[in-house]
């Protein structure tokens, strides 16, 4: 029996070797026939379908290759440079005769975002006057609404709407949760303005904060009002009126906020989609094979367009600081210092990258993780290649502490950045473990033995050390600023302790150099390197060779990217508050220190 067993094990055994290998060949034989497939054809006369899908990004923030597989996408991204490169080259493409923008699937994006869009629309139209620009939407956000502003002529379906309602910030505030729990969180600060502890220290928002929030609000506002006011056919006041007017002038219209979209000038027309269907079709012709209207999808078009460059070449690198800074490898949508350090010194150490681009949208976190980053930003221009910071939507706090590096530094008007300060939070869970019958008790060596451990209250020494390294860790980022930006410390004081800056009042402190987006940035770079030709690349992390096959695979399939998700109010809310409270969660400085600004584009 033994003798037949260890036979049929041999046989077992050959016969998954064989199945494996098969398997293999034909997965090699499906990723080469993927690979080898050609991009989409750019259907000639034919306008480009801007879409954007989900959140409008930097960089798809996608788990590795393998959890994705397993796992699957998560809810959609579009990244924000792909659409402002789509928009660029069509300009010129005499293939292209306008561009249809659709907004129902943008779920979000970023004020200074949408600024750039808008700004990318503006350059498509100046470069081809004759190219129209339409815009569509079943209903818009404050959001969809302003990107659809920016077209020659905007439509909306007749059960419409046009929600503008200006700007807020309401943040959740966890004291009395904390207090119900026993649970206390031991706060030390510097920056009279730092107000990222207040949600887990206070019942409510301090005047300070309220004052300073209520005046940069408002600047936002003025901004998006000015925005969508350029193209339309009436002022930025008259916009602000209506929308501090709007229920009584929904009220005037019959309850009929289509009908008061028109009245009001927001929208051109009201239209059906079988309707926008057929006005596309009466500009842009119809397809060949079909009634559908001569669109070319901005994912094949700029496929397209990207096989026609050179391969190899002098190239600009792009370098994503994109969410919440930690210390250690970067989660998904989070920036983790080491992650981020690695790609930077990737491209230092590689020739064909001249010139580097830092995107920066990023509230902060981690003192430790920021100044790894910002220390890796400085052996790039040590090493003789330039370095431009280019702000987002956010860029303070920490944000702002990885871009002082830079030869230059770049902010869009409605940039959040400043921020500058530092602080530590320890919770003490003692009361909550005693109220649980738990108790801890033992020795240590010394005073501060054991005095970060979260089951006992905070020593008076741990406390002390930890204010002295807070306030050490103040001064040393006010040390920097001052050095970058050629200031001396009383000036930096006048605009730091936490203040945050719209990107137009951080020019004015001299906090940052220019106003502009991400185009600006890298001709800006690309200028200091005096690169006439050259390609941009953005860097994505380290893959090892099983990671890599895998995301070939997945790319070739058109799996690699997240999907749209359905979104209720619910899911809204609890993305709210578990997005404040994933703060506590993430922060991982080894110091207890962070530069870190509660504050999001709105």
């Amino acid at each position: 029996m033994r003798l037949l067993g260890g036979a049929w094990a041999v046989i077992d055994g050959f016969r998954r070797l064989v199945v494996n290998l098969i398997f293999l060949l034909l997965l090699a034989l499906v990723l080469a026939a993927l690979l080898a497939r050609k991009p989409d054809p750019v259907i000639d006369g034919s306008a480009l379908l801007v879409r954007p899908a989900g959140q409008l990004v930097e960089q798809v923030a996608v788990a590795d290759p393998l959890t994705l597989l397993r796992r699957g996408a998560g809810p959609s991204q579009t990244p924000l440079h792909e659409v402002l490169e789509a928009l660029d080259a069509a300009a010129h493409d005499g293939r292209i005769r306008g561009v249809v923008i659709e907004t129902d699937p943008l779920a979000a994006a970023g004020l200074a975002k949408l600024q750039e869009l808008a700004a990318a629309i503006e350059r498509f139209r100046e470069a081809a006057p004759d190219k129209p620009v339409l815009a569509w939407g079943s209903r818009f956000t404050q959001a969809q609404y302003f990107l659809a502003s920016q077209a020659d002529e905007v439509y909306m379906a007749p059960d419409g709407f046009v929600l503008a309602h200006g700007f807020a910030s309401y943040p959740t505030y966890f004291k009395g949760l904390f207090d119900k729990l026993d649970v206390r969180i031991n706060v030390f600060r510097v920056g009279i303005h730092k107000s990222a502890v207040e949600p887990f220290t206070r019942e409510s928002m301090s005047d300070r904060h309220r004052e300073s929030t209520a005046h940069l609000l408002d600047g936002l506002w003025a901004q998006w009002l000015s925005g969508v006011a350029a193209h339309r056919k009436f002022d930025a006041d008259s916009l602000d009126a209506l929308v501090d007017d709007y229920p009584a002038r929904l009220a005037s219209a019959g309850g009929d906020a289509a009908q008061l979209a028109v009245q009001a000038g927001l929208v051109d027309g009201l239209m059906t989609p079988d309707q926008w269907q057929a006005l596309q079709v009466s500009r842009f012709g119809r397809l060949e094979e079909g009634k559908a209207p001569r669109r070319t999808e901005l994912g094949a078009y700029l496929a397209g367009v990207r096989a026609q460059q050179p391969a190899d070449g002098r190239r600009v690198a792009v370098v994503a600081v994109q969410g919440a800074i930690i210390d250690g490898e970067s989660p998904i949508g989070i920036a983790g210092g080491e992650t981020v350090a690695a790609m930077l010194a990737r491209v230092r150490d590689e020739d064909a990258y001249k010139a580097v681009v830092l995107r920066v949208d990023s509230p902060g976190g981690s003192v430790f993780a920021s100044e790894r980053i910002r220390r890796e930003v400085d052996l790039i221009r040590q090493a003789g290649k330039p370095v431009v910071a280019s702000m987002s939507s956010v860029a303070a706090s920490g944000g702002y502490w990885v871009s002082l590096a830079a030869d230059e530094i770049w902010a869009d008007h409605s940039t959040l950045t400043g921020s500058i300060g530092i602080f530590g939070m320890f919770p003490d869970l003692s009361g909550l473990l005693a109220r649980g019958g738990l108790a801890v008790d033992g020795v240590g060596t010394s005073p501060i033995a054991g005095g970060l451990d979260p089951r006992r209250p905070l020593s008076e020494p741990m406390s002390s050390a930890l204010k002295s390294s807070i306030e050490n860790g103040y001064r040393r980022f006010v040390g920097l600023v001052a050095s970058a930006r050629g200031m001396d410390a009383a000036a930096v004081e006048k605009v730091a302790q936490g203040q945050v800056w719209s990107g137009s009042q951080a020019v004015e402190h001299g906090l940052v150099d220019h106003l502009g987006g991400l185009t600006q940035a890298i001709d800006a770079a690309a200028a200091r390197a005096a690169l006439g030709t050259y390609r941009v690349e953005w860097i994505e992390p380290d893959l090892d060779a099983r990671e890599r096959i895998v995301e070939r695979l997945l790319h070739a399939l058109g799996l690699d990217r997240p999907v749209p998700a359905a979104a209720t109010g619910v899911d809204a809310l609890v993305a709210q508050i578990t997005g404040e409270l994933g703060d506590l969660i993430h922060w991982n400085d080894p110091g207890h220190l962070y530069a870190h600004c509660q504050c999001r584009s709105p």
